[in-house]
């Protein structure tokens, strides 16, 4: 039996081998015969190094500030699907090997290994033309822009651990709408301007592009569309209305993984309306809002609610004091201190406001005073509005003075969220009576800056959009219409509707208990035509800003009889009615901006204005009348290009002016001889004996004067823009030629900041297209701020008179600015021997043909650069270096940006002279903060020495494509 056994044990075993053979064979030939899975694998390799090589290309990009494509980030995750799938393809291959004898099975695998290797080659047809374009060509765009204000970490741990819920939402995927609420000055503000620039400094930041957007109380859906298509770089076509406008925004949303913060919402925003797609429809997209009221987070469908609570007490201590400084230290004061911290109510703007109020008073007997002064104050409105009043009605309490209240109140006529620009707003108190108007001018702007200066310090002003302007927290703006409209110590009243978006003004509002009115910024068309108007003690009435705005009615002005301030400016108003006559009180008259208006009346019965703006408006002369103004102090006629007359005796009869601005006007005065007849010539000006600020257009035909010079050099401030006869009509034709076409780019640069006794900037000539002699340009540096060269030839020859020739240094320039000039700075003849612009602190070199580097300039005037600030350099074709450091210069202490533009042949921007030793040198910029590069193709290094700017925070680099490190 054993033999059969093994017998049939070895048939058994062949039998089986041989089986077992063939089903192998068989698996082997489906396998590597119709399934081609190693060309499968191969092409899925390649795939994966482009995978690879995009991923890298979109983190770099990423860090750059730039948006990624959406279409990048889709392809990337077709290629991380695809890869599982065959992955998974051929681990189910390789197992059933053993088993893979039926055709059917073999049929199936083969054809999803063809589909996908079909699959695999159109992502890389597709990642092949995304190589090297993962991100959208916005040049600026940065993922998230930085808002100013303090930082988190110098605040209360309340608003630290309400950033970081509000981050932990913004993590969170389940919310896509996330509201923050309650009440006004509470933070809100506050948490989301740090919220955003806690983004900024996150590597891992989820969004493509992170969007603030300030709402307001007045909705505005095409101002809100246009801040974000400004954020997003998109040209939006407003000629296709606000349905196409949002069409447009939501498809260019489409592309991002966006946050949209939307700060300060008063009312439902249709997101439809708006163009701006909903997080549930657009995954990876967010939206912040913030608002006073839990029903616009209602009404907005909002995901998730944060109510921003007022600060526990310990938080709300440790705000006053850092506010109200050293001096609750005291035992004396401490306990009063407390006291008034907690009738604060714990909300940040009032602590704010009182703490700033309460700084620097030492005697207990005011802190006491004012413990009084809050514990006694009625309720001035219910609820949540009565906690923020009081204490902020005590803060408009405690300024010293009537006029200083009245100050503060008069700003509230302006918009929420309103930039006041500073000179306007001192002009307004002026003819108000706010401001001792016997003042001369220099003196009532300094008092004006004063007050400004102290309503900024008790936190009731703070500094607005643009330099030289405040405005009002909206907050503190509620509270002191709310004042001005029911309790103001003289018993007037305000009306103020400005910026509300009115189509119409209502009669019924209208009454003689208003003290001022204010319907700014609005869409009026027309102005009530109605006799029953009786506003007979409003002294201010603010219309300027309605732009559909095209007649004054004769009755509408007959019912404001006591006005003394009538703002009408940028309206379409083409002429006025005589009514404007009757207004024999009226102190300012401002028709700026009015481009449609080209003639007045006769103004000579308005013999008490002080102020008359006629800026960027159409006339072609001077008002008739305009002699006999005794009183005016301020004429404005700047930008007036229709301008071609000024009759002669009109201007000098205006023995009151102090101001007289003609920039840019069409008018160009000449001196005696050189004028046709009947019109003003330049020594009619020399009879203003109260001018103190001037802007004019001149034209010499000589080396001027002494006694011009004289007389201009002892105004305040003033802005000349000289041409010479011989070259003037050249220089014009000339200028046409080469400008034409020429970028705004440069024209900003020529600009001239505004002029005021106060200013940087308050000195400035500028001369065009004249040959130049140290006669012509000597005499002007020694009080001139800013100088501004233009197209002048003879720069050479004039400098090396200035050096052979100058008895001292030209002290008072701080902006030199030479623009389309050969001059190369190598006369060969002798350098300075000091430093003959010890001041200087811009310098700003545009269409410099010759120039090889600065210091060409810097050798030859002796300058060493040491209270320089910025340095602006723009088609310079010929420079190779910025500048060459040693001997006299070898750091610029100061210098905070650097700006150099369109310099084909710049290769470093500072190098060091030969046999200059490099060991143990001070940076070459320690402050400088700002450096940007645009369009230098041969630029290959910045500098050899790597201390040269250790504080530098912001680097813009553009088309310099040689550029390494």
């Amino acid at each position: 039996m054993e033999v059969v056994a093994s017998i049939i044990s070895g048939a058994v075993v062949e039998t089986t081998r041989l089986l077992c053979g063939s089903i192998y064979s068989t698996i082997k030939n489906i396998v590597k015969g119709p399934l081609p899975l190693h060309v499968l694998e191969k092409e899925m390799k390649f795939l994966m190094a482009l995978r690879d090589d995009a991923t890298k290309e979109m983190a770099l990009d990423k860090r750059e500030g730039k948006v990624i494509k959406a279409q990048a980030i889709l392809w990337v995750g077709e290629v991380e699907d695809l890869h599982r799938k065959v992955n998974d393809q051929i681990q189910e291959a390789k197992s059933s090997r053993c088993f893979l004898s039926c055709s059917t099975k073999r049929y199936r695998m083969s054809r999803k290994v063809a589909k996908q290797l079909k699959e695999v080659k159109r992502l890389l047809e597709v990642g092949s033309s995304l190589a090297s374009s993962v991100a959208l060509s916005h040049p600026e765009f940065k993922a998230v822009e930085h808002i100013p204000g303090s930082s988190i970490q110098d605040q209360t741990t309340s608003i630290s651990e309400d950033l970081a819920k509000t981050m932990t939402l913004v993590s969170d995927d389940k919310y896509g709408i996330i509201g923050i609420w309650g009440m006004g000055g509470v933070g809100k503000t506050y948490l989301v301007r740090n919220l955003n620039n806690e983004l900024q400094n996150n590597s891992n930041l989820r969004f493509s592009c992170v969007l603030w957007v300030t709402v307001s109380k007045n909705l505005d859906i095409k101002m809100v569309q246009m801040r974000i298509a400004s954020r997003l770089h998109l040209n939006l076509e407003e000629s296709s209305g606000a349905d196409g406008m949002a069409i447009q925004l939501y498809q260019r949303l489409k592309e991002e993984s966006f946050l949209l913060i939307l700060d300060d919402v008063w009312e439902k925003i249709d997101l439809d309306k708006l163009g701006v797609p909903r997080p549930e429809e657009h995954r990876g997209s967010k939206i912040i809002l913030t608002c006073r009221s839990l029903d616009v987070c209602r009404d907005m469908v909002t995901d998730v609610e944060v109510k921003m609570m007022v600060l526990r007490d310990e938080d709300a201590w440790q705000l006053f004091s850092r506010y109200a400084r050293d001096v609750v230290t005291s035992e004396h004061i401490r306990p009063l201190a407390e006291a008034i911290c907690r009738e604060c109510h714990g909300l940040p703007l009032a602590i704010v406001t009182m703490g700033a109020a309460m700084r620097g008073k030492t005697k207990p007997e005011l802190w006491n005073h004012a413990l009084n002064q809050l514990r006694r104050s009625v309720p001035y409105a219910a609820g949540i509005e009565e906690k923020l009043y009081k204490p902020l009605k005590w803060s408009y309490d405690s300024l010293e003075g009537r006029y200083l209240k009245n100050c503060f109140l008069y700003c509230s006529l302006f918009p929420e969220d309103f930039s006041i620009n500073i000179s306007e707003l001192v002009w307004c108190w002026l003819v108000e009576g706010l401001i001792d108007e016997r003042e001369n001018y220099e003196d009532f702007f300094s008092r004006g800056i004063a007050l400004i200066e102290n309503l900024k310090d008790s936190c009731l002003l703070e500094d607005g959009s643009g330099e030289g302007t405040v405005k009002m927290h909206d907050v503190v703006r509620d509270v002191s219409i709310w004042i001005a409209s029911t309790c103001s110590e003289d018993g007037s009243e305000f009306l103020v509707r400005s910026g509300n978006g009115l189509k119409e003004i209502s009669t019924a509002e209208l009454s003689n208990s208003l003290k001022r009115v204010s319907f700014m910024n609005n869409d009026l068309e027309r102005l009530p035509d109605d006799s029953v108007i009786q506003c007979s003690e409003a002294s201010t009435l603010l219309l300027q800003g309605n732009r559909r705005l095209d007649r004054v009615p004769a009755r509408f002005l007959e019912g404001f009889g006591a006005l003394r301030l009538l703002n009408i400016s940028g309206t379409r108003i083409k002429s006025f009615p005589d009514s404007l006559l009757q207004l024999d009180n009226i102190r300012a008259l401002l028709l700026s901006n009015c481009q449609d208006l080209e003639e007045l009346p006769p103004l000579e019965r308005l013999s008490r204005l002080q102020v008359l703006d006629l800026s960027l408006t159409g006339i072609r002369e001077l008002p008739r009348g305009l002699e006999q103004l005794n009183n005016l102090r301020h004429l404005n006629l700047g930008k007036t290009r229709r301008l071609k007359v000024v009759q002669a005796g009109v201007i000098s009869k205006l023995s009151s002016l102090e101001v007289l601005d003609l920039s840019n006007s069409c008018y160009i005065w000449k001196v005696k001889g050189a004028v046709q007849e009947k019109q003003a010539c330049f020594e009619e000006l020399q009879c203003l004996e109260r001018l103190q600020v001037l802007s004019i257009r001149l034209i010499l035909c000589y080396s001027p004067q002494d006694t011009i010079i004289s007389w201009i050099n002892r105004l305040k401030a003033f802005e000349v823009d000289i041409e010479w006869g011989y070259s003037h009509l050249v220089f014009q034709e000339y200028r046409r030629s080469k400008y034409i076409n020429c970028s705004s780019l440069y024209s900003q640069y020529l600009q001239v900041p505004s002029l005021s006794p106060l200013s940087g900037a308050q000195r400035c000539v500028i001369m065009e297209g004249t040959y130049l002699s140290r006669g012509q340009v000597g005499c002007w540096l020694s009080k001139a701020s800013y100088l501004c060269l233009s197209s002048c030839r003879g720069l050479n020859k004039m400098l090396q008179d200035l050096i052979i020739n100058s008895v001292g240094s030209f002290l008072y320039l701080k902006k030199l600015v030479i623009c389309d000039s050969d001059c190369s700075f190598q006369t060969g003849g002798r350098a300075a021997e000091y430093d003959l612009l010890p001041n200087l602190e811009e310098l700003c070199l545009i269409l410099m043909t010759c120039i090889e580097s600065i210091s060409e300039l810097a050798n030859h005037l002796g300058l060493r650069f040491q209270r320089l600030k910025t340095i602006d350099v723009i088609s310079c074709g010929e420079m190779k270096y910025l500048l060459s450091l040693g001997n006299s210069i070898c750091t610029i202490p100061n210098l905070e940006v650097i700006w150099v533009h369109n310099c084909s042949n710049l290769e470093e921007l500072f190098n060091y002279l030969p046999l200059q030793n490099m060991t143990n040198l001070d940076p070459i910029t320690p402050n400088l903060r700002k450096l940007e590069l645009n369009d230098l193709p041969n630029l290959r290094s910045l500098c050899s020495d790597e201390k040269a700017w250790p504080g530098i925070d912001q680097v813009e680099v553009i088309n310099c494509n040689l550029l390494r490190h």
